[in-house]
């Protein structure tokens, strides 16, 4: 559920908190030894750029060792280099003669919804049946990582229930654009309102690129009620308050953003209409 937000959280790292002195963040792992075969002598390439997406710009070269000093072997043993992750971009439209395929194109998806609109159910059967690598980032999933001190928006919305709210969306953005600079298609789902745009659409803009892909999953209110009853624990709402926010999802319709009604749809069928859209949004982007 979006809710206002207030002043960006605190970096992780603060000053005199870093790693302690002497650690070193190359991995370690034992690896298969060849006789003969000079540790660190052949570097290992990094892996392709992600289809679709811009190649990142190298970096500044590392300067060299003061003189009189040991040069340090880097270790390579079992070491994979992984690309940072940055700000996910647009995905390159095709040839004006070629159709899209989302099904094969790495893409970052957040799908929008109100409670009992089958949003990570649609999620999840779309990220098992793609061509390409996919994650499913569930925002509910993440913010329910803090198991002992959980503060749940359902016992009142406070500053303990904000800031989880706020760390897991951060924490779901910085998966995502890690997995994007890796090759690997992100589908997030998320309960956004259309009149919060800046803590909403906004907050998801800054945390992934301007590269995300909004899609509204918006049933009748009868759907999304009967779906809700079927829930259990912290997920399930109370009728006034499933009726509450179907109400104000409404306000996607005259946004520009596409919007499914899954109504009458099943979870297969949904995802087949999600990659058409999808197909529709790579060729013309929403302005959002």
């Amino acid at each position: 559920m979006q809710h206002a937000v207030g002043s960006p959280l605190p970096p992780p790292h603060q000053p005199g908190h870093g790693p302690a002195v002497g650690w070193s963040p190359a991995a370690h792992h034992p690896g298969s030894h060849h006789p003969g075969a000079h540790q660190g002598s052949v570097p290992v390439p990094p892996p392709p750029p992600a289809p679709g997406y811009p190649v990142p710009p190298p970096g500044p070269a590392a300067p060299p060792p003061p003189q009189g000093s040991v040069p340090t072997v880097p270790d390579t043993s079992g070491h994979v280099p992984l690309p940072p992750g940055g700000p996910v971009a647009m995905p390159s439209p095709p040839p004006a003669a070629a159709v899209p395929d989302p099904a094969g194109t790495t893409l970052a998806v957040l799908l929008i919804g109100p409670a009992g609109a089958g949003k990570t159910s649609v999620a999840k059967y779309w990220a098992d049946h793609r061509r390409v690598p996919t994650a499913h980032i569930s925002l509910d999933d993440v913010r329910e990582w803090v198991r002992s001190g959980f503060a749940d928006p359902q016992s009142g919305w406070n500053d303990n229930s904000e800031a989880q709210y706020r760390l897991a969306r951060r924490t779901c953005g910085f998966a995502a654009r890690n997995f994007l600079a890796n090759g690997i298609s992100c589908i997030l789902d998320d309960a956004v309102f259309p009149d919060r745009p800046v803590v909403g659409l906004g907050g998801w803009k800054r945390h992934v690129g301007p590269g995300l892909l909004p899609v509204v999953l918006l049933p009748g209110l009868d759907i999304v009620l009967e779906r809700n009853a079927e829930r259990t624990g912290n997920r399930r709402l109370t009728d006034e308050e499933v009726a509450r926010i179907h109400g104000r999802m409404a306000g996607w319709y005259g946004s520009g953003l596409p919007i499914i009604d899954n109504s009458q749809l099943d979870v297969p069928e949904t995802a087949r209409v999600l990659d058409d859209v999808l197909a529709r949004s790579i060729a013309s982007p929403p302005q959002w």
